[in-house]
């Protein structure tokens, strides 16, 4: 059994599919399950079963994933390692990061870091800031970027907090007036949408009227500055040139409510000097 081996019974548990996992593998069908099959007859035993919705890892067969799992990241960690055994910065940089940011700020971010670090290769996974921690959590990614406050044992960095606001094509001169106003929803993390319910509960004792439902925050904004309803954004979303009217959520403290993004990482990982450069870079980093 080799790093190949792994990689293939790693792939096969994630997709429970032979014909899914082979494709994402570049390996043909048979060959896959021809190696499959050797494995089986060197441990002696059924590694997975098949059915009507794919295949099921028998007990055995998530032992022997486990120890894949295992090996995978040793020998990952190990590279790693070694490849910093030296004074120039380089390597593989692994970063999870939130949607929302690596769409409207991460690529002007990596732009400048890899014109620094020429000789570090970036490898980004996206995804909700409850994944982007199921991540870290699982040593798949070296630091993570997110929104939000979660609870997070090592290392923590508050990169940048902006207000939330009600984003509007035309001025909103009342806020009184709100619940009757065509809102606009999109799909967001729990952490801010709990944000958000709590303060138009604490605000309105009417539900606000809500004339659509969008999957994107990209959606929902062009939505926005076609006049076709109001939506409450972070406004890391909206740039000076967007023709639109905003104003600043205040809590009942009359506190501006903000939305948080914080940089994640374990302290060992330092030592890596791509990691290292990257947490120094994104301390010091100022957007234009």
């Amino acid at each position: 059994m080799d790093e190949k081996d792994w990689v293939i019974l790693q792939t096969i548990f994630e997709e429970r599919n032979i014909s899914k996992a082979s494709e994402k593998l570049y390996i043909s069908q048979p060959a896959l399950t021809y190696r499959l099959q050797n494995l089986e007859k060197e441990f002696g035993t059924i590694i997975v079963t098949r059915g009507k919705r794919g295949v099921e890892f028998t007990s055995q067969g998530e032992y022997i994933v486990q120890y894949a799992r295992s090996m995978i990241l040793q020998l990952r960690n190990i590279k790693e390692i070694v490849q910093n055994m030296d004074k120039e910065i380089r390597g593989v940089l692994r970063i999870g990061v939130s949607g929302i940011f690596a769409r409207f700020e991460l690529p002007e971010i990596i732009r400048e870091f890899i014109r620094q670090y020429p000789n570090v290769e970036v490898n980004v996974k996206t995804g909700w800031s409850a994944e982007i921690i199921h991540l870290l959590q699982k040593e798949e990614v070296h630091l993570g970027i997110v929104r939000g406050n979660y609870i997070w044992p090592e290392e923590k960095y508050l990169f940048r907090e902006e207000p939330m606001v009600i984003a509007s094509k035309t001025p909103i001169k009342n806020l009184n007036e709100l619940p009757s106003l065509p809102r606009i929803n999109y799909e967001t993390d729990q952490t801010q949408k709990t944000l958000i319910d709590n303060w138009w509960q604490e605000t309105f004792d009417r539900p606000p009227t809500i004339r659509m439902d969008v999957n994107r925050i990209d959606t929902c904004k062009e939505m926005v500055l076609m006049g076709l309803g109001y939506a409450i954004f972070p406004s890391i979303c909206l740039k000076k040139e967007d023709d639109i009217d905003k104003i600043k959520l205040i809590n009942s403290n009359d506190e501006p409510l903000t939305r948080s993004t914080w940089l994640l990482y374990r302290e060992r990982s330092l030592s890596l000097s791509a990691v290292n450069a990257f947490a120094k870079f994104l301390k010091q980093f100022q957007k234009a």
